[in-house]
């Protein structure tokens, strides 16, 4: 294994160690692990974990902020379902 546990192929703990990343770089890397977490897992659990591990080392990180932003966007209310309204004519 590359990586561990929460982070298997390392992207996250790669995308830390390029010099100049960018924040959009990181969304995309964000991404791509986040289409990887499985499941069954908790993703905001797995996300906070992942965020706990770097967020001390690398506070001002693009990283940092969006693992920051994941965490914010999963604890918003989404509302599920269809259009609900008036019909249209």
């Amino acid at each position: 294994m590359k990586g561990d546990e929460n982070d298997p192929k390392a992207l996250i703990r790669e995308a830390y160690n390029i010099d100049g990343i960018t924040l959009g770089e990181c969304r995309s890397i964000f991404l791509d692990w986040a289409l990887g977490v499985p499941v069954e897992r908790d993703t905001q659990k797995v996300i906070s974990e992942v965020l706990a591990q770097y967020q001390d080392d690398a506070p001002d990180h693009p990283m940092t902020q969006t693992l920051r932003e994941g965490l914010q966007t999963l604890a918003a209310p989404r509302r599920r379902g269809g259009w609900r309204g008036r019909p249209r004519h």
